[in-house]
Parts: C-alpha cells; sequence; structure tokens
C-alpha cells in the first residue's frame, strides 16, 4: 500500500542544538533498537521489571504495560525476523504470540508478571482499541469504487472454502478412525466456528445443554482444533505472503483486487501529506465512537459488535460522510497500529489467552492430520476460487484463512505473519459472520444427530 509522504530536512546529528560536539557513539547505541525500543531503554525495562517481581506484584496500569509488552512483543518478533526460512512465513508473528505462551507453561514468566499481563490485557481490551482502528482505518482508506465489490466478491472464496474444508475434514477424520460425528463437531466445527468466545464457548455450552454433557469437559475438548487450526492458518497465510513475493502477478500486496487505490491518490482534492497530529486524533475518536455503537448493538442484539462497526465505517465511506483529511487521519492511524501495537499485543494474546497445554493436548496424529486437511482445503480452495471473482490469489486465500483464525486474536496473527492487515474488514467477514453462520448450523445438526 502506498503512503503519504512528508519531505524532512536530515538531521546533523554530529553538533547539538548549541553548537557543541555532541556524544555521536552513545547516540548510535541509542539508536540501536530491538523493533522499536532502544537496546539501553529495553536493559532498564528489564530490571524495573525484575524489581516489580522480586516484591512480588507487577502493576497492570497502562504505563507499565506498554513497557512489558513492547519489551516481550519486539524481542520476541526481532528473533522470527531473523530465523532462516521461517522468518519468511510469518515467524515474527508466531513467535510473539506463541513463544510467551511457552514461557509462562514453563514458569519462565514468573506469576506476578503474567498476573499483570493477564489483568491488563482483559480489564483494558486493548484488542478492540487495535480492532476498530485497523477496521476503520482501512475502510476509509480503501477506493471507494472497489469497496462494495470487493465485499460481495469475497463472499464467494469464503463460502466455497467453507463447504469444502467441511466435506474434506470429514472425510479424512472418519478415514483415520474418529468417526463422522466426533470429526465434524469436535474438530471441523471447531476450526471453522470463529474462535473462543464467539465460537468454542457457544459450542460448548450449547452442545451440553443438548447432549447432557459437562460444559467444561466439552470446551476443554474443542479448545485445541480451535487453537492449533489457527497456527496451522498463520503458518499458511505466512507462506502465501512468501509466494507473493516470488510470483508478484499472483498478489495486490494488500489490495483485493486490481486497480484497488489508497484514498490519498484519490481525487484531486485529495490532501497531499501527511494529515496533522489533531486530525489524526480526531479519526481515533471516530474510530473509538463506532466500536462503541457496535458494542451496545451487540450488548442488546447479540450480533457482533466489530461487524456493525465495520458496517458503519462502509456506510460513511461509500455515503462521503467523512472528509478526505480525516480519512487520511484514520488512515494514518491504521498504520500506527499496524506497525507499532501488533507484535505488543500479540505477546499479550500468547500470555493471557493461548494456554499451551491446550494447544499441545492436539497433539495426536489423526488430529493433526484431521486439523491440516481441513485448514489446508479451506484456504487452497478460497486461492483458486478467488481467480474466478476477479479477486488475487493471495489475497483471497489469506483472507479463507481466517475462517480458521483464534477470533479476532488469530485474525490479527494470521493478518500480521502475511503482512496484510489492511485486510482487516474482509478478515472480520470470514471469521464473525461465518462463524457465527458455521455455529447456528452446526447445533441445529447436534440436535437432530447428537455425538
Amino acid at each position: 500500500m502506498a503512503e503519504a509522504i512528508t519531505v524532512v530536512e536530515p538531521i546533523d546529528e554530529s553538533h547539538t542544538l548549541d553548537g557543541e560536539a555532541g556524544p555521536r557513539g552513545w547516540w548510535r547505541i541509542m539508536d540501536t533498537k530491538i523493533g522499536i525500543v532502544p537496546v539501553p531503554v529495553f536493559i532498564i525495562i528489564i530490571a524495573m521489571i525484575s524489581a516489580y517481581v522480586a516484591r512480588g506484584k507487577v502493576p497492570a496500569d497502562l504505563t507499565t504495560s506498554i513497557l512489558v509488552l513492547a519489551a516481550g512483543g519486539f524481542v520476541c518478533a526481532e528473533i522470527g525476523k531473523h530465523l532462516p526460512l521461517l522468518k519468511k512465513v510469518g515467524a515474527a508473528a508466531i513467535l510473539a504470540t506463541f513463544v510467551p505462551s511457552l514461557l509462562v507453561y514453563l514458569g519462565v514468566i514468573p506469576k506476578p508478571l503474567k498476573q499483570s499481563i493477564a489483568d491488563f490485557t482483559d480489564q483494558s481490551n486493548f484488542l478492540y482499541l487495535f480492532i476498530g482502528s485497523i477496521i476503520v482505518g482501512s475502510i476509509l482508506g480503501m477506493d471507494r469504487r472497489m469497496l462494495i465489490g470487493g465485499f460481495l466478491r469475497i463472499v464467494v472464496p469464503i463460502l466455497s472454502g467453507s463447504i469444502v474444508a467441511t466435506a474434506v475434514g470429514c472425510l479424512v477424520g472418519t478415514t483415520l478412525g474418529l468417526g463422522l460425528k466426533h470429526t465434524a463437531f469436535m474438530i471441523v466445527v471447531p476450526v471453522l466456528g470463529g474462535g473462543v468466545g464467539e465460537g468454542a464457548i457457544p459450542l460448548s455450552i450449547g452442545y451440553a445443554a443438548l447432549g447432557g454433557g459437562k460444559q467444561g469437559d466439552l470446551l476443554a475438548e474443542i479448545l485445541p482444533a480451535v487453537m492449533f487450526g489457527s497456527l496451522a492458518a498463520i503458518l499458511i497465510a505466512g507462506g502465501l505472503n512468501m509466494l507473493g513475493k516470488r510470483k508478484p502477478h499472483l498478489t495486490g500486496e494488500g489490495q483485493l483486487q486490481p486497480g484497488e487505490q489508497d484514498v490519498h491518490l484519490n481525487g484531486d482534492d485529495a490532501p497531499r501529506f501527511a494529515p496533522d497530529l489533531q486530525t489524526i486524533g480526531g479519526a481515533v475518536v471516530l474510530a473509538m465512537t463506532l466500536y462503541t455503537i457496535g458494542a451496545l448493538v451487540q450488548d442488546w442484539t447479540k450480533f457482533p459488535g466489530p461487524v456493525t462497526m465495520l458496517f458503519l465505517a462502509i456506510i460513511l465511506k461509500l455515503g462521503r460522510l467523512v472528509s478526505p483529511k480525516l480519512e487520511q487521519g484514520a488512515y494514518r492511524n491504521y498504520q500506527f497500529f499496524a506497525q507499532l501495537v501488533t507484535y505488543p499485543l500479540l505477546f499479550a494474546i500468547g500470555v493471557a489467552k493461548t494456554p499451551w497445554e491446550k494447544l499441545i493436548s492436539a497433539f495426536t496424529f489423526a488430529e493433526i492430520v484431521t486439523i491440516l486437511a481441513t485448514v489446508g482445503s479451506l484456504v487452497a480452495t478460497g486461492y483458486f476460487v478467488g481467480r474466478f471473482v476477479n479477486i488475487y490469489p493471495v489475497e483471497s486465500g489469506i483472507i479463507t484463512a481466517c475462517r480458521a483464525s483464534q477470533g479476532g486474536t488469530g485474525d490479527v496473527a494470521i493478518l500480521s505473519a502475511s503482512n496484510r492487515m489492511v485486510l482487516m474488514p474482509f478478515a472480520q467477514v470470514a471469521t464473525r459472520i461465518g462463524g457465527a453462520l458455521t455455529v447456528t448450523v452446526a447445533l441445529a445438526l447436534f440436535a437432530k444427530f447428537g455425538l
């Protein structure tokens, strides 16, 4: 995606403002960074957090959590970015998500620190600050001509992929001796159910009510399929990104269709330079206003809040109800969150919401093969069907992969691994609406056939 350019004069680092020679050696050290964190600052952060851990309690406030998550998220991401081969298939996002989960399981992350991260993640709800900024910014940054066409077209590979994945997953699981009903209700449906909160939990409640089992036991049985399916989708999406690098004609590098452009290239009245800070701030308030409306609608009707927010952003875009300047501010806000907040967010998710023991419990040969067959056929179908509706195959495959994501957190990881965060609105359609339909149909079938 092209970016608005602001010309900035280079800084002469040989002198300070008063004309005296500056400590250039120290400046070079300060400019050496782990992600965005200067190395000396990183060392200080580790020392401070260690001091808090020694006292037995780490604050869960905003300021402390920014330091903890920035240090943890970016160090995992930097390691992933330097791993041979794996760096090309999204290792940065994978490590930022699953390494902290493993470290919690092994006890490397102390309990006070783990509790602090979990409390902040649950109480601040900053996952939705992130998703709101990404959705609104990317919608307002789309070419208006392509917006509706893109949403109508992407339904075809999503639906086709879901049907094929269900059939293939059930066939493979049954062939491997898992049984058709078990494979369908406990593996394939959870993979395609839209994550934990929107998929696994409603499924476990429904199964318990209809079949008489214990909801907690059923949830524990369902969760591994959700998590391992999401991990498989992340890896495959990273592989699609690598394919796009090798064969550029297969991808729009985040653009869904040929001819699509970013908002700042549209029209003669579009602003030529980056928006000012006040405009960006106004765009943040706009995004959070739309999110809050969505949350209210969800509270009243149970309809997914992020989808309501997405529809409202589309109305604003198509109705030209937001000025080009504010559109630019929203798009710049999207860029800020996509580039600077993704890895800290994934680190928080890994610590607070990705239990390692649940993930590894899916590691039986039959279940692994069944999950891989389900996700692989899902993405492959989306990839090839995308060609027939004039969508770049790589983008079509990545969006279809989000049908197997671990909810909103999984969408972030998949799109981060594939460097396609701008596709978040389409990913939300795949995950939220696709997952809701999957759960509804699955519970209706479970009521009739049971386990």
